[in-house]
């Protein structure tokens, strides 16, 4: 198994860029996040990687090091990594919706 087969998404109206959020399920600002993309109706993928396991856990937590290496959350990779977003941030993903 892989974490990628942990990824969830959810459907929206495509948005300009793709959005995939690296989250932990005691985040309130990854909490915030979600909800902000469901608000806005857009389309993205998102995992919470404290609630993988094992080799799964290791895997996310290095493949979010690649992008951030503060391991800090959220992080929201977009376009397969050529932007990321470091935290919540209102404004930079209301811009994505644009």
């Amino acid at each position: 198994m892989s974490y990628q087969e942990h990824i969830e998404v959810v459907e929206g109206k495509q948005p300009k860029s793709k959005i995939m959020l690296y989250g932990l399920s005691t985040c309130m600002w990854c909490e915030k996040a979600k909800e902000l993309l469901d608000e806005l109706g857009i389309a993205y993928s998102h995992l919470t990687v404290d609630q993988l396991e094992g080799a799964d856990q290791d895997e996310a937590y290095e493949l979010v090091s690649k992008y951030n290496p503060d391991q800090s959350f959220p992080t929201i990779v977009l376009d397969d990594g050529k932007r990321v977003i470091i935290g919540f941030s209102e404004d930079e993903l209301r811009a994505l919706a644009a």
